[in-house]
């Protein structure tokens, strides 16, 4: 570990780069400098060629300290100490601190490395990086900066908070909470995630400030016997719950709400519509077993009026006879079907006339 310690006493986990990974990404960003060096040369040699000797020096000097000394601080300027070789091997320049360089810090690296890597070859980098406890070279002992490892194993545990004491589960649950502040509960999660990184009179002491800080807030002391990080553990671990209950029931009568919509919806849409009785003629009524419409017609006129009775008859016949006679073959062409058709007559009841000369219908 690197030991780097923040004003908040906080122990960084930074682990410095080695010495062979550090080497490997000098090398890469050196083959492309020079390369890029060697073409920009070529290409202001041959713009170049009609100018005077002294301004080709001055060109050619130009051209050294713009691509092998100003492009390699740019590059880890504007990439916040990260250039091509540090990022093929997973290294970055990084403050004292573990905070991002700027300007001033890459400026000062790049102005010493021309002297301890290019004119030396990197021998005195080397030196310098062998005797180093953090395995720095001059320019970032003058820079106040330190190479570093990105690629840290996935082993580490995240910053998580610790749970609460078993037996302080479920303990403040009557406890007040809506007057803590966004920024205390931020700092007590911060307190309880990093906890274990800090010093221990410090990490008590803390403790004991943001659990003053959340009695007050609460209006309710923290009790007896309850070492501060537990409370403010269990607290912590209270306010998660009830945000979860919440949370679980707002979506439920969400979801509640929905169902109840989709079924009214599904109430309130019409049945398809069907679609108007085709015109046709008016259905008429049952017709008795072998009588046509037209028959019925013609079977109207055999029937006979009480006046027609006294005159008319079957056969020129006068009187009740021949009344009788009309009325039987009336009743004939009117009740009794055609056998042919297979069905089955039906009876038919035949009344003598009576004695007024009217024949009734059948």
């Amino acid at each position: 570990m690197s030991g780097l310690v923040t004003g908040d006493a906080v122990v960084l986990g930074l682990q410095p780069a080695r010495l062979p990974s550090r080497a490997l990404a000098l090398a890469i960003d050196l083959v492309v400098v020079w390369t890029a060096y060697l073409l920009v040369s070529i290409g202001l040699a041959v713009a170049t060629a009609s100018l005077d000797e002294a301004a080709v020096m001055a060109v050619s000097i130009a051209t050294f300290l713009l691509v092998l000394v100003g492009a390699p601080i740019a590059v880890e300027t504007l990439s916040h100490g990260r250039s091509l070789g540090k990022l093929a091997c997973g290294l970055r320049v990084v403050r004292d601190d573990g905070g991002p360089i700027r300007f001033r810090h890459a400026l000062v690296r790049g102005a010493i490395g021309v002297v301890e890597i290019l004119m030396s070859f990197g021998v005195i980098a080397l030196i310098a990086s062998l005797v180093s406890a953090r395995g720095r070279r001059i320019g970032d002992v003058f820079a106040g900066t330190l190479v570093v490892r990105e690629r840290v194993p996935a082993a580490r545990a995240a910053l998580v908070v610790p749970p609460p004491p078993p037996w302080l589960v479920g303990r403040f649950s009557e406890l007040a909470l809506s007057g803590v502040p966004d920024d205390l509960w931020l700092a007590i999660r911060q307190y309880l995630t990093r906890m274990r990184q800090l010093d221990t009179a410090v990490s008590w002491s803390m403790a004991q400030r943001l659990a003053g800080d959340l009695a007050a807030r609460t209006g309710t002391p923290v009790p007896q016997g309850v070492p501060p990080a537990a409370y403010l553990a269990a607290v912590v671990n209270e306010r998660q719950a009830r945000d979860a209950r919440r949370a679980f029931a707002a979506a439920a009568r969400s979801a509640d709400a929905d169902s109840r919509a989709a079924l009214g919806r599904e109430v309130a849409a019409p049945e398809p519509s069907r679609g108007p009785a085709s015109a046709g003629p008016a259905a008429a009524g049952p017709e008795r077993p072998g009588i046509t419409g037209h028959e019925s017609v013609e079977s109207g006129a055999a029937w006979a009026s009480p006046g027609q009775a006294a005159g008319t008859g079957a056969g020129g016949g006068t009187g009740a006879e021949g009344v009788a006679a009309s009325g039987a073959e009336a009743v004939a062409a009117t009740a009794v079907p055609d056998e042919r058709d297979g069905r089955r007559p039906s009876p038919v009841d035949v009344r003598p006339s009576s004695s007024t000369g009217f024949a009734p219908p059948a």
